[in-house]
């Protein structure tokens, strides 16, 4: 979305600001034109009703209070009553379907962003705060909300109203009318200039809460660290001034939002007060009867809602066009990971060809060449920040290579469709990821759910033992966070899910660093059972755990420097022997 030329002109600015709106929304409006057509209806209904109660004046004044016709004093209430009834149906049938259309278009938007997000390069997502997407997905969406199911009805049916009204008064008495529509358009001038700061003050409310939000996530994600540092007082300091900024700028807004209606009321009155002055001297004059010139008035009356309205609703449309902008920067960000169109079944080989990897200034990966082939187990060794994570990031594409190729079973890995890729490869990190959800489901997760299949999973992982004694077995709920396992249970449960994928290709990184002596030699013994499957790639810190692997790299400063069996690294590798006294 291009940021809006501004114009001295108010009539242009609003006009842009009504046509950038309103065209972000087409696409998603036109599976709705039936509710549509029934909310316009509703509008046009409320403003015929709203011209219809300022004409009843007319003969009100005229025939009953003046000609005393009895007959009209009968009609009359019976169509104030039928009048008020069909605005209030109107109002109830345009609001119930803009709020149905303007809540489903912002959960589609909501839905879109997210999707749009989570195939974002790893790259963006790390330089990217959690706590600003969340607030870019909830705040920012719900402003939006707020214009279509809100600002949106209240702008069409004013603006339907004003239409109206304006169209009776000029036929009643068009000579009057020009005056007081003479003075009107001067009330453009100061909402505009008014409105200009709202939008920014609005990008910068949405920025500053995009900061809190940033900050409360890293609390609660980061709460045993606070608790056990006795940080409480430190953190709560650094959220209160994120919280201070959110409250200065929201009351800029509103500051701004409440003086455009003073603003407007206050060169009305000067209008209203030129109507009357004229008005007056034509009824006296006999150019004009009373219940005219009262029924002229109460129209004009009945404008000055829908106006004043239409004045806040300006200061608001800005708000929504600095969400919009946030919002769209983000839809428009183009997805730097690109997928072919080959399927993959089961990964036999992959060929690491002089790969090397760089993150920004300096590079993480060098030369990297290797052929990995079906039933060996690869381990990763070195120090930490020698490379070895983005290896294994490399192979499940977080990241793609800056100079050199990736290889599987013959193929560029660019021309097999992430989906396919993905499903032939587990990668346990260390970081382990438990969802709010039972175990068999966090076990079989993304995946057609069977009991038997989970069981087998479990015990695989040497997890079986713990969950069989759980009151509901793997049907037992997960705290987020896993919150309500040891260490070594979320360990095991994430090495389940990983087994239940039966994958091409086995990552682990760390996967066991957190399981005592015993579950360990007896997930080893499970891994050696299945791994002639397998491409198993293992990254470890304890060298105990690696004896038996068929080639072990060793990474340094992002190279590997050797390459081998335990025993002949032992005897030839001094990076290696290094490596191996500080793991004892």
């Amino acid at each position: 979305m291009d940021i809006i030329n501004y114009s001295f002109y108010p009539k242009r600015e609003v006009f842009l600001y009504l046509k950038k709106t309103i065209l972000y929304f087409i696409p998603y409006l036109k599976k709705y034109k039936k509710e549509l057509i029934l909310a316009f209806t509703g509008m046009i209904s409320v403003a015929i009703a709203s011209a219809g109660s300022a004409h009843l004046m007319k003969p009100a004044l005229d025939q009953v209070f003046i000609n005393k016709d009895e007959k009209m004093l009968t009609v009359i209430p019976i169509a104030i009553i039928l009048l008020f009834a069909l605005k209030a149906a109107g109002n109830f049938v345009q609001g119930y379907f803009m709020v149905l259309v303007g809540e489903d278009i912002v959960r589609q938007i909501r839905d879109k962003m997210v999707l749009h997000l989570m195939y974002q390069d790893m790259g963006f997502l790390y330089s990217m705060r959690s706590g600003e997407l969340i607030s870019r997905v909830t705040s920012d969406v719900n402003r939006l909300r707020n214009f279509i199911s809100s600002v949106m009805p209240k702008l069409f049916t004013n603006i339907i109203t004003v239409t109206v009204l304006t169209g009776y008064v000029l036929y009643m008495n068009f000579h009057l009318a020009v005056y007081f529509f003479f003075i009107i358009p001067i009330l453009a001038l100061p909402i505009s200039i008014l409105s200009k700061k709202m939008k920014r003050y609005s990008h910068r409310s949405q920025e500053s809460n995009s900061d809190m939000t940033s900050r409360l996530s890293e609390i609660f994600n980061n709460i045993e660290v606070i608790k056990s540092n006795n940080s409480q007082e430190y953190e709560i300091d650094r959220f209160k001034k994120e919280s201070l900024r959110v409250f200065e700028f929201l009351m800029k807004q509103n500051k701004i939002s409440m003086l455009a209606s003073p603003a407007a009321e206050v060169i009305g009155s000067f209008a209203l007060a030129l109507v009357i002055y004229l008005g007056g001297r034509e009824v006296l004059g006999g150019d004009m009867s009373v219940g005219e010139f009262f029924a002229f008035m109460a129209a004009l009356a009945m404008m000055y809602g829908p106006v004043k309205v239409l004045s806040r609703i300006h200061t608001k449309i800005q708000d929504a066009v600095a969400a919009f902008e946030r919002i769209d920067s983000l839809l428009k960000r183009e997805i730097s990971t690109k997928e072919g169109t080959l399927s993959i079944e089961k990964i036999e080989k992959i060929t690491f060809d002089n790969v090397s990897l760089k993150y920004t200034d300096e590079y993480s990966l060098k030369n990297i060449s290797i052929d990995a082939q079906k039933g060996k187990v690869y381990a990763l060794v070195g120090d930490s920040g020698a490379g070895k994570s983005s290896f294994t990031s490399l192979l499940v594409r977080f990241y793609d290579p800056t100079s050199g190729e990736i290889v599987i079973n013959n193929n560029p890995i660019e021309d097999y469709t992430l989906s396919s890729l993905l499903s032939e490869i587990a990668f346990v990190t260390q970081r382990i990821f438990i969802f709010n959800d039972t175990i068999a489901q966090n076990v079989a997760y993304n995946l057609e759910f069977d009991e038997d299949r989970v069981i087998d999973a479990l015990k695989k992982a040497h997890a079986w033992d713990f969950v069989n004694k759980l009151p509901q077995g793997i049907h037992t709920p997960l705290d987020e966070f896993g919150a309500n396992l040891s260490g070594g249970q979320r360990q095991r449960i994430a090495l389940a899910r990983a087994l239940y994928k039966k994958p091409s290709v086995l990552i682990l990184d760390e996967a066991t660093s957190a399981l005592d002596n015993k579950s360990e030699q007896a997930i080893q013994k499970a891994l050696n059972d299945i791994k002639n499957e397998l491409i198993t790639f293992v990254v470890a810190h304890r060298l105990s755990t690696i004896e038996d692997a068929d080639t072990i790299l060793v990474f340094k400063n992002g190279e590997i420097i050797d390459r081998g069996r335990y025993e002949e690294l032992i005897k030839n590798s001094s990076e290696f022997r290094r490596l191996a006294k500080i793991d004892t």
